[in-house]
């Protein structure tokens, strides 16, 4: 724990030395205990210099998802108040799930190095190798009816998009309704789940989880989703560095929720303004059937309005079909 607070202060100061006596007072810990954090983190692959009367500067380091990574930039948020930081799990949903019906109180932030079992909407897995992208999760226990979070996802998409931008400088799109596209292709996928009270049908917990595509190259991708997979080190020509990514949308998550609902129209606009599907024919697609349609708009409920090959127009509501383009992905 103390080598986490450790790098947690440096990695907040980074640039700037920080005296070992003042990283033991501000942390409660001894100079010893310092020092020791130190050549922890050294071993770890963490480049820390030092100089006499001065103390310890963060250099480099290895692309780590960690608390010692993500705290510090995250002091005063509800979103990412607490972290779990694992190596590997199931899926960053299900352990969320888990901790909420353990009584976990809101603002769990879960990240997974791998995912053994990451899953999409409609039961679709999302592949989560180690190493190469960000799998997050948090719990979230907003005091609404249900009805009130039928819109959540694409609030959650427009955060997303918030967050990559802030970290890399390209603001990607979102195909209606949660997948998030960058030069064409899949870049991130979303699923939010709930979970509900048995007798009541209260809210108890909301999930949003968050898979994003950050270093693969493309022979990463099996072969049946490498022609619509994407990653940011693709588009972008350079790694990325994930941890500072997770903090950007953990950032926009917390602010997102902060303002829920009553900021609906500033999200309204930018998921309009973001998403790529209106404008473009498409297949609206079901368990049993396909059926063409053109994307008109995105009504004031961020449902898709389509208009049918017969002209009538319907609403479309997250969860009641899958929108996919004519001739690709998009």
């Amino acid at each position: 724990m103390s080598r986490e607070k450790v790098l947690a202060l440096l990695r907040e100061r980074q640039g700037e030395y920080c005296s070992g006596e003042a990283m033991s007072r501000q942390l409660g810990i001894s100079r010893a205990g310092v020092w020791k954090a130190i050549e922890g983190l050294r071993q770890e692959g963490y480049t820390i210099s030092s100089a006499p009367n001065r103390g310890y500067r963060l250099e480099e380091g290895p692309d780590l998802l960690r608390a010692g990574e993500l705290s510090g930039a995250l002091s005063g948020c509800l979103v990412g108040r607490k972290l779990l930081c694992l190596e590997t799990v199931d899926s960053t949903n299900t352990e969320c799930k888990r901790r909420a019906m353990a009584g976990e109180a809101e603002g769990l932030v879960v990240v997974a190095d791998e995912q053994t079992g990451g899953r999409g909407r409609l039961g679709r897995s999302f592949q989560s190798p180690k190493g190469q992208g960000l799998y997050l999760s948090a719990l979230l226990r907003p005091r609404l009816e249900p009805g009130q979070v039928a819109d959540f996802t694409a609030w959650v998409a427009v955060a997303v998009c918030d967050g990559i931008e802030a970290a890399c400088g390209v603001r990607p799109r979102i195909k209606w309704t949660n997948d998030i596209i960058l030069g064409g292709k899949k870049l991130v996928g979303i699923l939010t789940e709930l979970g509900l009270e048995s007798e009541s049908n209260a809210l108890e917990y909301l999930i949003p989880g968050i898979g994003v595509n950050v270093n693969q190259a493309p022979e990463d991708f099996s072969p049946e989703i490498r022609d619509m997979a994407t990653s940011l080190a693709q588009e972008l020509g350079r790694p990325v560095r994930r941890s500072d990514l997770a903090v950007q949308i953990i950032l926009a998550l917390d602010r997102m929720y902060a303002g829920f609902p009553e900021n609906k129209a500033e999200y309204l606009e930018k998921y309009r303004a973001d998403c790529l599907t209106p404008g473009n024919q498409v297949q609206l697609i079901t368990p049993v059937s396909r059926q063409e349609a053109y994307a008109v708009a995105v009504d004031d409920d961020f449902r898709l309005v389509v208009e049918l090959p017969d002209g009538t127009r319907k609403a479309l509501s997250a969860g009641e079909v899958s929108v996919r383009g004519m001739y690709g992905y998009v």
